[in-house]
């Protein structure tokens, strides 16, 4: 390792150290590890201390940021129940059935207008890129105990699981623009190999590996360390095959994880061992930590750059994207729910963008996309907002709207929010959010 690197290494580890030192009390403040390893990475970027550079090669960061999404994408799909997009006046399957795909289109419509010189499709895959959610952005959003446990679970479970949902989306607009290396296998070839066959490559292994490793808890075959490093290999697993099969790992890993979670349930082990050690714990703390140092690559390599060529354009769409794009989506999805209007914008408002965007807009980049550059800045610069505005203003806009909570719980008779959810979904977040190194 030459001087350089290992200088590099040392200050990514002193952060890294740094932060953890005091991660319990930064997590009630504004100052969240996602805005700290970005701030961080853009400092010793190009346009900063130039100590972190990889240029025109991606595969480094791309390599890091896949493995943290593969695996954030495995243990919050294993996590998930039928009952969590049941309950609380179906809040989540709102946000992710109708939310969802009405944000994608407002983000195509939205290009569309205001960014000359893309195509069609390109128009399509930014906004399937900016549509899928990070809660890591807005932690104390999502997780304070003054927020409703309705709203905290709607916005975990979706969290959890639009990623997943937006990569359909996505490989397929991808295959529709012309010149990229997935449009040579057309729309259909896409479709059959990263949807179908890696979707059942996913459902199998997970279905497989989730027996085996329910009966050799229930036996009390394994011990505590092991079987956190199943789980790790089975995502890993399930990522490769797909892979291998020129499909689409994200699609495997994230089958794989409903698969997993489903035949793994229910299984206690028979060693007596603590009910509060679960398997996912090693690989929801690493994918949490490869996911902030993920930001920091994402500081230093696409935002850091992305600064210097800053256009009007770019921050009115990265601003509406935040905003218009995301907002008005919700107020339609939650119509008719009961939900009130403080809820309808807090909801509205904390959709923060994270690393899927990213890795899916390092995608765009490795697959030779025309409108790279443009693509690479809007993409950035969204994040880049989303990460200062939903950091900053999770902890102050939680604590207002538990006061208005508060407020309401005393003046209206079962206000539709205080509506108890259903098992774990009243204690706890839907996906494993709280555990990660967030």
């Amino acid at each position: 390792m030459s001087g350089g690197h290992a200088w590099t290494g040392a200050a990514v580890a002193a952060v890294t150290a740094g932060y953890g030192l005091f991660s319990r009390r930064l997590a009630s403040t504004p100052v969240s590890a996602p805005l700290v390893f970005t701030g961080f990475g853009v400092l010793i970027g190009p346009i900063g201390l130039g100590v972190l550079d990889l240029g025109h090669d991606a595969g480094p960061v791309l390599t890091l940021v896949e493995a943290a999404l593969a695996l954030m994408i495995f243990t919050d799909s294993m996590a998930v129940r039928g009952g969590d997009l049941r309950t609380g006046a179906f809040l989540p399957l709102r946000l992710l059935v109708i939310g969802l795909p009405l944000s994608i289109g407002a983000g195509w419509l939205l290009a569309w207008s205001l960014l000359p010189g893309l195509t069609l499709w390109e128009f399509a895959l930014l906004g399937a890129v900016l549509a899928p959610t990070d809660a890591a952005l807005g932690k104390t959003a999502c997780s304070s105990p003054r927020v409703p446990a309705l709203v905290r679970h709607g916005l975990n479970v979706e969290s959890g699981l639009n990623d997943g949902l937006v990569l359909p989306f996505f490989l397929l607009f991808l295959a529709a623009v012309p010149g990229t290396v997935a449009s040579q296998e057309g729309v259909g070839g896409v479709f059959w190999r990263s949807l179908v066959v890696s979707g059942v490559v996913g459902l199998g292994l997970g279905q497989v590996g989730g027996r085996l490793l329910s009966l050799a808890r229930i036996r009390g075959w394994v011990t505590d360390e092991w079987q956190q490093v199943v789980v790790l290999a089975v995502a890993l697993c399930a990522y490769g095959v797909a892979a291998a099969l020129d499909g689409s790992g994200f699609i495997a890993t994230w089958t794989g994880g409903f698969a997993f979670g489903a035949a793994l349930r229910g299984s206690e082990p028979a060693d007596g061992r603590p009910a509060g050690e679960r398997p996912t714990d090693l690989a929801e703390y690493l994918g949490g930590l490869l996911g902030n140092l993920s930001f920091l690559v994402f500081g230093a390599v696409l935002l850091g750059p992305a600064l210097e060529h800053l256009g009007w354009r770019i921050v009115v769409y990265a601003v509406l994207s935040l905003t218009v794009v995301r907002m008005v989506p919700v107020a339609l999805a939650l119509a008719g729910s009961g939900m009130r209007l403080p809820t309808v914008a807090y909801v509205g408002w904390f959709g923060p963008r994270g690393l899927a965007s990213v890795v899916f807009g390092l995608l765009v980049v490795e697959d030779s996309v025309p409108g790279t550059a443009l693509l690479g800045q809007v993409v950035a610069v969204t994040i880049g907002l989303s990460v200062l505005l939903h950091g900053m203003s999770a902890p102050y806009l939680a604590d207002r709207y538990g006061n208005w909570f508060d407020v309401a719980k005393a003046t209206t008779p079962e206000p539709r929010e205080a509506q108890a959810q259903e098992g774990r979904a009243a204690t706890g977040t839907a996906h494993g959010g709280s555990r990660r190194l967030r």
